[in-house]
């Protein structure tokens, strides 16, 4: 398993996840056995979001006397009420749920607390100018969370979230459809279907590109939700692009937008979290996505490096995607010491491409490699 640095919250996090929502009527054995198959696997972050009590009783039993192993992200804001899922910005209620969530997690704190569903302007009101968000920061001064975190599925608002420097995690919707979409898009459309059928071409919207680059500038972690669309990018027939994708290359997808740490896959059983963490092994045939843009009757930005690394092998072990990547964002962004700092930290620079153009050779979207190790040269002065 290989892991990332989540931001700059100090945590190191397994690139394959779990997002519980899969077990909310999963016995405690089978939930037992899907913690198991990930603790062997090298996993070590589960998204908590349900709030069916028995749910969480279940894991924590089975992450009792491994509690530590794992980096836990609950959510604030995720309440059962009579019986059925609820979203509140009440501190009472959250309060109340979140003693509950400790206790029958058997712990005495959650590695990232993430306050639930943040998509709109008004969302973003009710939770950043009212007493949810001072509830949330108190949290985490006293040690009962130690990240804060949003979830959220347009990347507006959650642009507007990472500005606010008090966010350290963002759970965000990313896969290869949904970036294709107009940000516009509501959660209800995206899982419909119905915004797909309606996008002709799919441009990828330079919009959720400025989100992950404002996360990696201001060292906000991404974490993953929706990485096969539910399962639809996994079916021709429900697919947008007119063909099934496979777990391997949606994963792909996800991993390779900046800022991103973790991929939160879904699981139902133990055999499917050991599909999913075949991920580490799979080649790069495997996991190679490109083909959605060549043959999706779409269009790209042009000339536009989409961080894939298809490129590689590079004879002087320049990692094109990061040294274009962090180039992209400080040229739109402007000047950042953080940026500097992550582009200093690679083992290669710009400066050392020596211009052979076997790159530019393998890229399937003709992405002039040579003059964007140049640009990044010519920025950070080496």
């Amino acid at each position: 398993m290989q892991y990332r640095e989540l931001g700059k919250t100090g945590m190191m996090v397994s690139r394959v996840g779990l997002g519980g929502e899969n077990v909310t009527k999963a016995s405690y054995e089978i939930t037992r056995d899907l913690v198991n198959a990930a603790d062997e696997g090298g996993l070590n972050i589960i998204d908590a979001f349900m709030p069916q009590p028995e749910v969480r009783s279940h894991f924590g039993q089975a992450l009792d006397g491994r509690r530590e192993r794992f980096i836990i992200q609950g959510h604030l804001g995720s309440i059962l009420k009579n019986g059925q899922y609820f979203r509140t910005r009440e501190v009472r209620d959250s309060e109340e749920y979140l003693k509950d969530f400790l206790t029958r997690f058997r712990t005495d704190y959650i590695d990232v607390g993430v306050i639930h569903y943040v998509d709109t302007d008004e969302d973003f009101d009710k939770v950043f100018s009212t007493e949810f968000i001072t509830f949330a920061q108190k949290l985490k001064q006293d040690g009962v969370i130690r990240a804060l975190g949003v979830s959220s599925h347009n990347p507006i608002t959650a642009k507007k979230i990472a500005e606010t420097g008090i966010i350290d995690v963002i759970l965000f919707s990313i896969n290869p459809a949904y970036d294709l979409l107009p940000v516009e898009t509501t959660v209800g459309e995206y899982m419909s279907g119905k915004a797909y059928a309606d996008t002709k071409p799919m441009i990828l919207d330079p919009r959720r590109g400025e989100f992950y680059r404002t996360c990696v500038e201001r060292g906000v972690g991404i974490t993953v939700m929706k990485t096969f669309a539910a399962g639809r990018l996994l079916n021709a027939e429900s697919s947008p692009f007119g063909y099934a994708l496979t777990p391997h290359q949606c994963m792909s997808y996800a991993l390779d937008r900046p800022g991103v740490a973790s991929v939160l896959v879904g699981a139902r059983t133990a055999e499917e979290m050991r599909a999913s963490l075949a991920y580490e092994e799979a080649t790069p045939e495997e996991k190679d996505y490109s083909k959605i843009f060549l043959h999706s009757g779409g269009e790209l930005e042009q000339n536009r490096c989409m961080y894939c690394n298809h490129c590689l092998p590079c004879p002087k072990n320049i990692d094109v995607a990061d040294v274009t990547k962090y180039a992209d964002i400080l040229e739109e962004t402007g000047d950042s010491d953080s940026i500097r700092a992550h582009y200093a930290a690679l083992n290669a620079h710009g400066s050392d491409c020596i211009n052979c153009g076997a790159c530019e050779k393998r890229c399937p979207f003709q992405v002039p490699v040579r003059k964007n190790m140049a640009k990044a040269a010519k920025l950070f002065g080496y």
